[in-house]
């Protein structure tokens, strides 16, 4: 194991599932998209992925409460507002509540062909 996995929990799922969906990996592409919070470990600093054949490297993993992501982290998410976010999440995760001491795992990321 690397130092960089040693400094964290093992990873929960594959580093090519953290940007899924059409819309969000278009938003990264054009840089509109920079995190990712999700429930486990998908990719450790360092780690590259692609998004359409476009190459993208971790720059941060960080563990992080829900209520503390406010709208900069919503926007940095690729969605116009924190409430916006909040409203998909919900939508996406039936019979879930919004709980603002809920931990996740931010990553965040860049296009790796960018300076």
């Amino acid at each position: 194991m690397n130092s960089t996995a040693d400094t964290y929990p093992e990873k929960t799922c594959s580093i090519d599932r953290l940007v899924r969906h059409p819309r969000l990996v278009e938003a990264a592409i054009r840089g509109e998209k920079t995190e990712q919070r999700r429930d486990g470990i998908y990719a450790y600093p360092g780690e590259t992925f692609e998004l359409q054949s476009v190459p993208f490297i971790c720059t941060a993993l960080v563990r992080q409460r829900l209520g503390d992501m406010g709208e900069a982290g919503a926007k940095a998410e690729g969605y116009a507002s924190l409430e916006a976010y909040r409203d998909l999440i919900l939508a996406m995760h039936k019979g879930m509540s919004w709980n603002e001491d809920a931990l996740v795992w931010l990553h965040r990321f860049r296009r790796a062909d960018s300076a």
